[in-house]
């Protein structure tokens, strides 16, 4: 009995450990995007609690700085991504799942290299394709997102739909479904929890893409999230209370959205990864 309550005692002391070093970083940050610049710099820079908590840095942002504008901009192109990496990635997926052909195993060796790549080495020759076809500062700035989210998302996929009996397939055919209505009727229902964690997956990738934003996207209008975070500086300083307050502004509603549908995205991954 004394053992019992001994190791429930330390699994809680550790839980609690990993909870508080987890979350310390963010509750750090929520703290410092409500002090002013003086106490930040100043003596209670390490204070938990502000001495004159202020909202200017939240009213700068959202008024002065364009972070609106960013959140909006990321919230496009990340959707947009999503869509098409979602519809591409199940329709190769599927036929890599359910059919036979010379080479298929080396196509996924190849899939999963190019999800291998450093972005360093594609960024420039993704940049030179832009420029050529004159899409430079645009929303087709997608198509390059897709070039980082396409590869594990087919990775995902062909392991949820491995895992779908053929058996159904063919009772569905024998009751007279065509391949489409099949597809879309009986197998992308199956599917459901690995096609909506996929989907949460892309959506978050994208959402916090840096580098190809920054990139191929330098006029301001078309800035995202990261982009303009990164903006937040002067010549001689980092505007840190600006930096946390955007941090904050961005971080819940996509800490919100994993709060609320993280039963489905462990489902999902589970029912992927569990081979009947």
């Amino acid at each position: 009995m004394k053992n019992n309550i001994a190791a429930k005692l330390l699994s809680w002391t550790f839980i609690a450990l990993f909870l508080a070093v987890s979350l310390f970083p963010f509750f750090w940050v929520v703290i410092t995007s409500f002090k002013p610049g003086s106490e930040i710099f100043g003596r209670n820079a390490f204070g938990v609690i502000p001495e004159n908590p202020t909202l200017e840095s939240y009213r700068r942002i959202i008024f002065e700085k364009g972070i609106p504008k960013a959140i909006g901009n990321s919230f496009i192109e990340a959707a947009i991504t999503t869509v098409y990496v979602i519809v591409v990635s199940s329709l190769s997926a599927y036929i890599i799942a359910r059919y036979r052909f010379k080479g298929k195993i080396l196509l996924m060796s190849l899939i999963l290299g190019v999800s291998m790549f450093p972005q360093m080495i594609i960024v420039g020759p993704i940049f030179n394709m832009f420029y050529k076809l004159d899409i430079l500062n645009s929303y087709w700035i997608t198509l390059a997102f897709s070039t980082i989210t396409l590869p594990s998302a087919v990775w995902i996929m062909v392991a949820h739909f491995k895992k779908i009996p053929v058996s159904i397939e063919e009772a569905a055919r024998m009751d007279g479904c065509g391949p489409w209505r099949t597809l879309w009727q009986v197998v992308f229902p199956i599917a459901a929890p690995g096609i909506f964690t996929t989907a949460i997956m892309t959506f978050i990738a994208a959402w916090n893409e840096y580098l190809l934003s920054y990139t191929l996207n330098a006029d301001k209008m078309y800035h995202t999230v990261p982009v303009a975070i990164n903006a937040l500086r002067t010549q001689f300083s980092i505007l840190w209370g600006e930096i946390t307050a955007a941090t904050v502004v961005v971080v819940v509603p996509t800490l919100i959205i994993v709060l609320l549908f993280q039963k489905q995205i462990v489902s999902g991954l589970m029912s992927g990864a569990v081979k009947e």
